[in-house]
């Protein structure tokens, strides 16, 4: 059976030229394809929200911001969410064993190997990989208001803003249990990793029904390079620095509002922030890989 499918394409997703993506999908995809080009935010959502009913499959081209928007829309529906990986650190893709090349990952969806995983939100608002607050929403946020997008732009923020972060304080309730927390950064992993393979909760999976409470503590600067070491070996999780309560409903009160990041992208939170799990709410293509 030939599938009806919908690519939408976010034309400056990582900063990379998509120009050729029709074509490709022209040659490599076994099936009845349309393209929709996204002219600015949440035209994503709205055309994917449109496709329910009229396609099979839904293709997000681009990060992890567009793949959220794309499976904002598809939550609880019986459309599946494809992926061609297109962003600057690609997280989800990458946890889902989808493969970085766009020709592979165009021939990736030909085998439609379907998974049914969890999503999440944060005050009513779905995230698929990662959220977080405290540092790494503050990098989000720089970061997206800087000019150059990709993996280096990001570790020069990184770099440049760490010297002058300041901890903040948490209180932290975790399926009714109250933790109170000095963190440099928290983070609510669904899958293990932000993107470009670094890991902050090596055995969090999107199957489970839980999210990873990744609390990052206060630390020596010159820890800071081993830290991130220890995300691309996978041993986060070793750290005297990191530790991981799981949990399926979370509620973090903060001194503040502030940053928070949903799956990459930046918005300002109040002090509160109600984050819970929706096991089995998506249907996706992931890579032979996948486990």
């Amino acid at each position: 059976m030939e599938r009806k499918t919908l690519f939408i394409i976010n034309p400056i997703s990582g900063g990379k030229k998509k120009d050729d993506v029709p074509g490709l999908i022209d040659t490599y995809f076994n099936g009845d394809a349309t393209i929709v080009f996204t002219t600015g935010a949440s035209h994503a959502n709205r055309v994917a929200g449109e496709a329910i009913g009229k396609y099979d499959m839904v293709v997000a081209v681009g990060g992890d911001g567009t793949i959220n928007e794309v499976a904002s829309a598809l939550v609880g529906s019986e459309v599946v969410l494809g992926v061609i990986p297109c962003g600057s650190g690609n997280g989800l893709s990458r946890f889902l064993g989808i493969p970085m090349s766009i020709t592979a990952a165009i021939k990736n969806l030909n085998n439609y190997n379907v998974a049914v995983i969890d999503s999440a939100q944060a005050n009513g608002k779905p995230f698929f990989n990662m959220a977080g607050m405290g540092f790494d929403a503050h990098i989000s946020q720089v970061f997206a208001h800087g000019k150059k997008r990709g993996f280096i732009s990001y570790i020069k923020s990184s770099l440049q803003e760490v010297i002058n972060y300041k901890p903040q304080n948490y209180n932290i309730e975790i399926d009714g249990k109250t933790y109170l927390r000095i963190a440099f950064m928290l983070s609510f992993a669904n899958s293990s990793q932000y993107g470009n393979n670094a890991h902050v909760s090596p055995h969090a999976s999107v199957q489970d029904g839980l999210l990873d409470v990744c609390v990052i503590k206060p630390f020596p600067l010159y820890r800071f390079p081993a830290l991130v070491v220890r995300m691309f070996t996978k041993t986060a999780n070793q750290s005297s620095f990191v530790e991981i309560i799981c949990g399926k409903h979370i509620v973090v009160k903060r001194d503040s509002e502030g940053p928070m990041h949903l799956d990459g992208e930046p918005e300002i939170e109040g002090k509160k922030i109600d984050i819970n799990i929706l096991p089995g709410s998506l249907k996706v293509v992931v890579g032979s890989s996948f486990r």
